[in-house]
């Protein structure tokens, strides 16, 4: 299957294909036990998207993995090379960033270098990721509603034209 289905919208120019958008963030963080973050942020961003880009193919690669922290090794590294290619095919990847995030860190990096914009949500904005890594820099989720409701989105996708994934290595 591929990483995201063509749909209608805020694609490319002149495709028609919906805009591919990557839900990163926190799960893990820095906990040292097996337990993740609360993932309370991904709804109220997904309801954003429906009203700002309806017709936008959001993917979030923690839905299809919930348990995802019950793993083993092979399963996890299985699991988190998906999701960067998830990242890497996308568009825009929006990434939310309460607290420093190693695996939403690659992400960013992998979806920015892939030509992807990157939109963060974090208080971190001295973070050097976050500054290196993000076309856009958002305090909070009412910035991001602002954000979207100016039609700042497109505008930001249009700017930044997909690039071939580069190799690894």
């Amino acid at each position: 299957m591929p990483p995201y289905a063509p749909g209608l919208g805020l694609g490319p120019a002149g495709k028609g294909d919906a805009m591919k958008i990557f839900l990163a963030g926190i799960i893990q963080g820095s906990k040292v036990a097996a337990e993740i973050h609360r993932q309370d942020w991904r709804q109220p961003i997904r309801r954003l998207l429906e009203s700002y880009a309806p017709d936008a193919d959001v993917y979030c690669h923690y839905s299809e993995h919930p348990e995802s922290i019950t793993y083993d090794l092979p399963k996890i590294v299985e699991t988190f090379e998906a999701g960067l290619d998830r990242a890497v095919a996308c568009d825009v990847l929006i990434a939310w960033l309460p607290s420093a995030s190693m695996g939403t860190a690659i992400e960013m990096y992998e979806a920015r270098r892939s030509g992807a914009a990157v939109v963060a949500i974090t208080p971190m904005a001295a973070n050097w990721v976050v500054r290196a890594y993000s076309d856009r820099i958002l305090p909070d989720l009412a910035a991001l509603e602002d954000f979207l409701a100016s039609g700042e989105l497109g505008s930001l996708r249009a700017e930044k034209p997909k690039q071939a994934a580069r190799p690894n290595g």
